[in-house]
């Protein structure tokens, strides 16, 4: 069975994270002129222990770990351009952070332990501080053990809100999550499964919708939702089928994206992955929709009905503009990006998809990768699962696997050869999906996690205008703490 190690605060990392501490709350040069920080929002949250109802029997009580009692943790909401600081006590028993899932930030506030910051002790309290120079829809998490601690209930979400929001009746969060739960309704204790780790990850029985098992949520005949939809989930992977109901997605990751019907009409969100999707609902008065999760073949469930009212808010659908004003993001400039290769491997299975890419790439681009992944299959020893270019992160993981140079584009080229699929998140940055199996995305989306498909090859590009040493992993968090674990370093 595998063990997660805890990382080592090596005296190298040790002196990394005291400059990075002193640089304070410095901002690369490409975000400073758009956060003014005028306004200052400060909030407190304590992780502890606590009991929440998850399922729909009130009798059951299920013992988790929350942000200030509840799960999800308070949603966090400010201004885009205004400052965030967040006090967070530990009220556990062992070390924690947090990470501001997607948010743009100096390095020593990002959350990742002896990477960024020293975890905080027991009892101990730590400030974070940023701009918020990014609108969308973001959310935050520990990164200390967070394969147990996210799964045990230790997340929320973070909005932030652009100057002059889209037209729309109402501004709704759904953080998805799931929980392996017992016949006692409480949750298992198997966070290291053997099995989970070396396959698809920890995916629960139980799914939950803002910490509840969901049966309807109410609308009105002729209303308009900004639908900000979050996977919290550890290794689940949604699917969302709206049916008769035709949503308009917006933002992928907190990042604008041209209005779009979603590919084969459902709503995909790899764990951390987040959509707004604006949904007009068209139903008749006093009816009934089911949106139903469909994307794990053969094991479709109802998630939730939408139950509309008797009354109509309006007679047809409004003609309200649905395009987000763009964040400022620089653009890589891919003539003269550095390329890089990134082979994910590992995990059930993976030695033979290694072999079998390893023989059949051909002329795209990435022929030179047969050598590399035979040499990769010699390098794997036992204990370890998973893999970035044949090496997995144990120990610490204070070696960069690639350092870029400041504000230089790049273009990551990264193939999936397991047998699993694979959220990847970068942090301190967002990332342009180019290239799908070497054709061009049809919206050259930003986000900061990209779900790949077993066997698939995605480029991603983006500017290093962020310094720091910064988490690239994959964000099924048994895979993470497993060895799909790296750093990239933006110098």
């Amino acid at each position: 069975m595998p063990r997660f190690r805890n990382q080592v605060l090596s005296r190298r990392a040790f002196l990394a994270y005291a400059s990075a501490s002193a640089a304070g709350l410095t901002l690369p040069r490409s975000l400073s002129q758009v956060a003014h920080a005028a306004d200052i929002k400060e909030v407190r949250l304590r992780a502890a222990p606590g009991l929440t109802q998850l399922v729909s029997d009130p009798s059951s009580q299920t013992p988790i770990w929350g942000y200030n009692g509840l799960v999800p943790g308070p949603e966090l909401r400010v201004r885009q351009g205004a400052r965030l600081r967040v006090i967070v006590e530990n009220g556990l028993d062992e070390e924690t952070t947090v990470h501001w899932h997607g948010i743009r930030l100096p390095n020593a506030m990002d959350g990742v332990p002896y990477l960024t910051q020293r975890p905080i002790g027991v009892g101990e309290n730590f400030a974070y501080e940023f701009d918020a120079v990014d609108a969308g829809t973001f959310w935050y998490h520990p990164h200390q053990r967070s394969f147990e601690q996210v799964g045990r209930g230790l997340y929320g979400s973070l909005i932030v809100e652009e100057p002059k929001p889209i037209q729309t009746d109402r501004d709704v969060t759904w953080m998805l999550d799931d929980w392996r739960l017992t016949n006692s309704a409480a949750i298992s204790d198997d966070f290291s499964n053997g099995h989970d780790v070396s396959h698809n990850g920890r995916v629960g029985n139980t799914v939950t919708i803002n910490g509840h098992v969901p049966d309807t949520f109410a609308v009105q005949p002729g209303e308009r939702i900004r639908l900000r939809l979050v996977n919290a989930a550890n290794a689940r992977i949604f699917g969302l089928d709206f049916q008769d109901h035709e949503p308009v997605v917006i933002a992928l990751d907190g990042q604008p994206v041209t209005p779009h019907a979603p590919d084969g009409g459902l709503v995909v969100l790899g764990p951390a992955m987040r959509a707004d999707v604006v949904l007009d609902m068209v139903g008749k008065p006093g009816g009934r929709t089911s949106v139903i999760d469909r994307f794990y073949q053969e094991l479709e469930y109802r998630l939730i009905n939408l139950a509309y009212g008797s009354t109509p808010l309006r007679d047809r659908v409004p003609d309200w503009p649905l395009a987000l004003p763009a964040n400022p993001l620089p653009e890589p400039d891919l003539r003269t990006a550095r390329r890089h290769e990134v082979v994910f491997n590992g995990g059930m299975m993976g030695g033979m998809v290694m072999a079998e890419m390893g023989g059949s790439m051909g002329s795209d681009g990435s022929s030179g990768m047969m050598g590399g992944m035979s040499s990769m299959m010699g390098m794997m020893r036992p204990g370890n699962v998973w893999f970035i270019n044949g090496v997995a992160a144990e120990g610490h993981i204070m070696d960069p696997i690639l350092t870029l140079e400041r504000d230089q584009s790049c273009v990551l080229a990264m193939t999936n050869a397991t047998a699993w699929h694979h959220p990847i998140h970068l942090h301190g940055h967002s990332f342009r999906v180019v290239s799908r199996n070497g054709q061009p995305t049809t919206h050259r989306e930003w986000q900061d996690t990209v779900l790949m498909a077993p066997r698939e090859r995605v480029e991603i590009a983006f500017v290093a205008d962020n310094p720091g040493d910064w988490m690239f992993h994959c964000h099924i968090l048994e895979h993470q703490a497993a060895g799909m674990t790296g750093v990239i370093r933006a110098a």
